[in-house]
């Protein structure tokens, strides 16, 4: 504690920015493992003869237990700092993944991937990251975070190409092993040795912009730092707010996941070979990274719901262009598009959970909208794999997406974006 104050004071950088970098690195190694899952998924398929709704199925439920996790880590995390959060949930995602890549069944497949990749998710999340990087800042704090959820959108676009190639070099097996080993040691490293007690009061320090000078040791009473008027979670849930905001980020997960689950998968239907379909899917994520730069200090600007509904607006129209023409080109658009509006919301959850509520149960809150996010998520990845199995093709799904986007249009308009007492 005493080293990291003196560093922090000799490099005249705040130790807040160590923990964004951190928060970026653990985010860009994590990325990996979620999305690849696209690039795996008809070669899973094919060894194993199975149809798309029974591969769309394990990764329902790993976004099921994916999102319970999240709850159960938020709550973790406000009691017992996040380093102990991520050291055992990157354990999980390790295992998973390397077990993952030793299935010969569908249960094994069911188990691993589904449910202890999903539990070690949880504890590593972007909800969570993001609140961890949130107590460090008062000032740009959209800023902050947009940096640190950056770190996801970067490592789908360096890893998923980069994971397609040595699949197919050396099959999906190994790959999905070495990223697992690779994710061990990275997180390790750096909840042991950046992280460590995670909040500025361990390190002898005050949030980056609040009333005492920046870096300088809090000799003050921590308690005085809280809000007053913080909300309690049942107090939460009386607001009209909340219940809009879980409606916008069930859409979300729901647009999220359909469109990374199965881009690869329709884009190859539609004769994109796998190498461009994979570097659509890559691309995603590195449009994701411009929508997060813009999305933090756009908020801190112009206020949280207006970036959010502009998102949503912009995916109703993807979705209304993939309709109607579909060609490599639109396919590219189509993904480049919802990828740009794709991670608007994560750095906006904390976000407006702390100006909404206060952020004395911003892990907790913020976790349960993820809860949300990623129920949607899976359940809608689920839901479209299996309706191609029964009329072969994705229209359907992408015309109740398109209803979905709009429908979260309205809801992010009708958030009552100011400091909340029980309405």
């Amino acid at each position: 504690m005493m080293v990291a104050n003196r560093t922090s004071k000799r490099t005249s950088i705040y130790y807040g920015w160590y923990i964004v970098a951190a928060s970026f690195l653990i985010l860009f190694s994590n990325s990996g493992a979620m999305y690849t899952f696209g690039v795996v998924f008809k070669p899973i398929a094919a060894e194993f003869g199975w149809g798309r709704g029974p591969v769309s199925l394990v990764f329902f439920i790993n976004m099921v237990v994916f999102a319970l996790t999240i709850a159960v880590t938020g709550r973790l995390y406000d009691r017992h700092g996040p380093k102990q959060v991520i050291l055992v949930c990157t354990t999980f995602v390790s295992v998973g993944l390397v077990l993952t890549s030793l299935i010969t069944s569908f249960w094994q497949f069911l188990l691993f991937y589904g449910i202890l990749v999903a539990v070690g998710f949880g504890g590593s999340s972007i909800p969570l990251v993001s609140a961890m990087t949130s107590t460090w800042f008062v000032k740009r704090r959209g800023l902050a975070v947009s940096l640190a959820v950056a770190g996801f959108s970067l490592g789908q676009f360096v890893i998923v190409p980069a994971f397609t190639c040595f699949a197919q070099r050396y099959g999906w097996r190994i790959s999905y092993a070495a990223m697992g080993v690779a994710i061990f040691i990275v997180n390790f490293l750096l909840a042991f040795f950046v992280i460590k007690g995670g909040n500025p009061s361990a390190f002898g320090l005050t949030p980056f912009g609040s009333e005492t000078d920046r870096g300088t040791r809090a000799n003050v009473d921590t308690s005085r730092n809280a809000p007053a008027r913080d909300l309690r979670p049942v107090e939460v849930l009386r607001t009209r707010s909340y219940w809009l905001f879980l409606f916008v980020m069930f859409a979300c997960g729901c647009l999220d996941f359909v469109v990374t689950t199965h881009i690869v998968p329709f884009a190859t239907d539609s004769g994109v070979s796998s190498a461009t379909a994979s570097n659509m899917l890559a691309w995603y994520g590195l449009l994701s990274l411009a929508g997060i730069l813009i999305a933090g200090p756009a908020a801190d600007k112009v206020g949280i719901k207006i970036p959010v509904a502009l998102a949503f607006l912009l995916r109703l129209l993807f979705f209304l262009l993939i309709l109607t023409h579909t060609s490599e080109t639109s396919i590219y658009i189509f993904a480049i598009g919802n990828g740009f509006t794709a991670l608007v919301t994560a750095p906006l959850n904390p976000l407006l959970i702390g100006r909404l509520y206060g952020m004395s149960h911003l892990g907790l809150l913020a976790g349960v909208v993820t809860t949300v996010h990623h129920f949607g998520g899976g359940f809608w990845a689920f839901a479209g794999g299996m309706i191609y199995d029964r009329t072969g093709s994705y229209r359907a799904v992408f015309w109740l997406s398109a209803g979905l986007a709009a429908l979260a249009v309205l809801c992010a308009a009708l958030i009552r974006e100011r400091r909340h007492n029980t309405e």
